[in-house]
């Protein structure tokens, strides 16, 4: 395990609010540098608004949160709220193309889940559910996504093409009213074709899109994953992987492949090739600001590291 002299588990590690204060001597003379100072940052490329809010909260220590007065670090992962140094106005605010559900497993230590980030930067567009307590998708999902590798799951780029067959099969060609026309109504052809002409149609018509409405992504670590993927209420949902990602995170999964993201990244990575591959617009970086707590901790935790003679 290592051992930072900055002890950042006082700043980041939010399960262990016991834990020793920052070593301030370090802290002290380590000012927050710049993304763009890391030859290997993948983050500084990012259009994010002023991190300056949470500079000063970092150099003022914990605070109380508004709602249950709990003593934390830039936010609250119970109220999901900031903390008072934090104020709600100078946080950015993400409005998303989709509606997300995050479906958290029980397990999974509060402090240690970036889910919360979605919740704080994009609160219009994102649920949070502990489970079991999750909503009923099938008869809507002809219109939901599940994010999960697996032997069945599809590319981004296909969403279109395989959500059409949940709507053709569940006769619904339209999202309120089942009785009209389905979608796309074609002469038979190759599959190839087929999918083709499908993505073409799809592609030019933004109004009806891929009729994808909601995505749920599952917040555990990947061993505590198998509980929720079985549960019957996300049986035959199209599952999604995000196949040429890295990950970032700084508590990165022992054995795991480094395409295993951590939620916040599954989050802004999907965004981003679902902009470009399925709204086909250019990417200006309109959810960059999703990444603003988690490229901020990436940098802090980095120049711990540093101080610390790790790297």
């Amino acid at each position: 395990q290592l051992i930072m002299s900055l002890n950042s588990s006082a700043l980041l590690n939010e399960e262990n609010p016991q834990a020793p204060k920052r070593n301030t001597e370090c802290l002290e003379h380590l000012e927050l540098q710049t993304p763009s100072s890391f030859q290997d940052n993948p983050l500084q490329q990012l259009q994010l608004a002023s991190q300056e809010v949470l500079e000063k909260a970092k150099k003022s220590g914990r605070s109380k949160c508004p709602r249950c007065s709990s003593s934390r670090m830039f936010y609250c992962y119970s109220c999901f709220v900031p903390v008072e140094t934090v104020p709600t106005k100078e946080i950015p605010t993400v409005k998303l193309p989709l509606k997300i559900d995050i479906i958290k497993h029980p397990n999974e230590t509060d402090g240690k889940s970036t889910a919360v980030h979605a919740k704080l930067l994009a609160p219009d567009d994102v649920t949070i559910y502990k489970y079991p307590c999750i909503p009923e998708y099938q008869e809507k999902r002809h219109e939901i996504a599940l994010i999960f590798p697996g032997p069945n799951s599809v590319s981004v780029k296909d969403i279109a093409f395989h959500l059409q067959k949940y709507t053709e099969e569940s006769g619904c060609g339209n999202d309120d009213d089942c009785s009209k026309e389905p979608f796309l109504k074609k002469a038979k052809t190759e599959p190839k074709e087929e999918e083709e002409n499908l993505n073409a149609c799809v592609s030019g018509n933004r109004s009806e899109g891929t009729r994808l409405k909601k995505i749920i992504f599952i917040d555990s670590t990947w061993n505590q994953t198998n509980k929720i993927i079985t549960d019957e209420r996300l049986q035959g949902l199209l599952q999604i992987e995000l196949k040429t990602r890295k990950t970032c995170f700084w508590r990165h999964q022992k054995g795991k492949p480094d395409t295993y993201l951590s939620t916040i990244e599954a989050i802004y990575y999907f965004l981003v090739d679902y902009h470009q591959e399925i709204l086909k617009e250019d990417y200006k970086g309109q959810y960059d600001n999703l990444l603003f707590f988690f490229s901020f901790m990436y940098t802090l935790i980095k120049n711990a590291k540093c101080c610390a003679g790790k790297e």
